[in-house]
């Protein structure tokens, strides 16, 4: 802190004149400005490498200096600068008047800081690490941070952000780790991860210990592995669901870090009035009984372009692919599978001999990475159709058609004789059944109409259970046995000649 020396106060004494020959309003205005030389904040506000701020080379640490404006003067070599444990509170647009072109870290957290200039960033553009966590922070205005666009981290964790504008980070192109955990932030900001309007270098966004009720499963679900890597969002009052633990059992298996280092940590709120929480892992037993979740295979279909992606959990890792068989896919060979610029497999077209299991080797400086993807083809085109669809198809019309005909049969049968004419029959005649087979009106000769009569079982019958094809008399004989037949007094001659026949066996007359 600079100090003012003694010899300035004592000119400044002479200089003054007498207190009893000038008015009251002139010696207060004088005693005003002399005590301002001796007053520790004026002098705090301008940078004091002795006893405000530690500076060694390009770094300038003023922390827990109980400051509360940010000190001018700084060096424009600065190039990491840290105010925190400090009371300052707003963070205005004229904080630096100059271009520090060369700051690339500024550590502004614990401060109580509740106002941030939407200019306040104007003079700091090449930015790379921001720290504004554990203040006062409410409300992320539109475009605050659209000139640090040289920004990779972000930390904003333990504020009291609920409100967070869907283009407060517009323009930074190169952030990729973005902390907002422990706020009060109460809807998943899917527009940072999901395609077409994500940050493209976000590889991390940590939304944990906050108040949001819902996901979008859905398209979580869809994002590249890259992304569920480092998307973190337990301790949140989440409502419990299949489908939650669904997606994060995926990640588990896929030993995403997300999932993996905090495990515990997802929690879920069980529905009902009592509102239990509950872990995530724990739905697949007695809380909700969700089913254990198996990684699916990928099917296709023959001549069909296909492409087997390899989803690793970073990005730009050398992949290699190794097909059913231990053979490796090699550029320019006559292979119909070959790596595209991404890493993933295109086979085409798509042969029965393609089913089984593939293997994608990806490789980094830091981490290597197994995949495996099983592949089941069917034995037919997505389009043609295959035979044992065509013949369950021919199966089952022919079904139909059969029980068509029956009905036709059973209900649509002609007219039976009992309805149509009686020409020279006795009473007797009735229990012969017949209908007509063929009928050629044209004639009129009786002799050429064709009848099927059909006798039952307690009918007329011939001896040893045949019919007798001859004249009147042994008719006659029949029709007397059956009439006694009918009365119940049945000779034993009779019964031991009657044989079974069946009702319905045709007979011309």
């Amino acid at each position: 802190m600079l100090q003012p020396s003694t010899r300035t106060g004592d000119a400044l004494l002479k200089t003054l004149p007498r207190w009893s020959e000038r008015p009251g309003w002139v010696l207060s205005l004088t005693l005003c400005m002399a005590s301002a030389l001796w007053l520790p904040g004026a002098a705090a506000s301008t940078l004091n490498c002795h006893k405000t701020c530690i500076c060694a080379s390009n770094i300038v640490s003023c922390s827990k200096m109980n400051l509360t404006t940010v000190p001018t003067g700084l060096p424009l070599y600065t190039a990491v600068l840290d105010l925190s444990y400090n009371e300052i509170e707003r963070l205005r647009s004229e904080w630096t008047p100059v271009k520090l072109l060369k700051l690339h870290n500024l550590l502004l957290s614990h401060n109580g800081l509740h106002f941030l200039s939407s200019e306040a960033f104007q003079n700091v553009r090449q930015l790379r690490y921001l720290d504004l966590s554990s203040n006062n922070l409410q409300l992320l205005d539109e475009f605050i941070f659209e000139p640090l666009v040289n920004l990779e981290v972000l930390l904003l964790y333990n504020n009291q952000v609920s409100q967070i504008d869907r283009s407060a980070f517009l323009g930074m192109i190169n952030l990729q780790k973005l902390y907002l955990s422990k706020n009060q932030i109460s809807r998943f900001p899917m527009e940072l991860v999901k395609e077409k309007s994500r940050l493209e270098k976000l590889s991390l966004l940590d939304v944990s210990s906050n108040k949001i009720k819902t996901l979008p499963i859905d398209e979580l679900r869809a994002l590249p592995a890259w992304i569920k890597n480092g998307l973190y969002f337990h301790n949140n009052p989440v409502l419990c669901h299949c489908d939650l633990y669904t997606l994060l059992a995926h990640w588990y298996i896929r030993k995403l870090n997300s999932a993996m280092d905090f495990k515990d940590d997802y929690t879920c709120i069980l529905a009902g009035p009592q509102k239990n929480k509950v872990g995530v892992f724990d739905l697949s037993g007695d809380s909700m009984n969700c089913s254990t979740f198996k990684e699916a295979d990928e099917e296709a279909f023959l001549e069909q372009r296909l492409i087997l992606g390899c989803d690793t959990k970073r990005r730009g890792m050398l992949k290699t692919w190794i097909m059913p068989g231990n053979v490796v896919v090699t550029a320019g060979s006559n292979q119909t599978a070959k790596v595209l610029p991404d890493g993933n497999l295109q086979i085409n077209p798509v042969r029965n001999e393609d089913s089984g299991t593939y293997t994608c080797l990806a490789m980094s400086e830091a981490i290597n990475e197994t995949i495996y993807v099983v592949l089941k083809v069917h034995n037919f085109t997505m389009h043609g159709g295959g035979d044992s669809l065509n013949t369950a198809y021919t199966t089952l019309v022919g079904c139909l058609a059969s029980v068509v005909l029956v009905l036709m049969y059973l209900y649509l049968t002609p007219c039976r004789c009992f309805c149509c004419p009686n020409k020279g029959k006795a009473p007797g005649d009735d229990s012969i059944h017949s209908s007509m087979l063929s009928v050629t009106p044209t004639h009129e000769d009786p002799a050429l109409n064709r009848h099927v009569a059909f006798i039952d079982s307690k009918d007329l019958q011939g001896q040893n259970g045949k019919l007798n094809p001859s004249g009147d008399d042994e008719d006659d004989d029949l029709d007397a046995e059956a009439g006694s037949l009918m009365k119940g007094k049945r000779k034993k001659s009779v019964a031991e000649s009657i044989s079974s026949v069946f009702s319905d066996t045709p007979m011309v007359v």
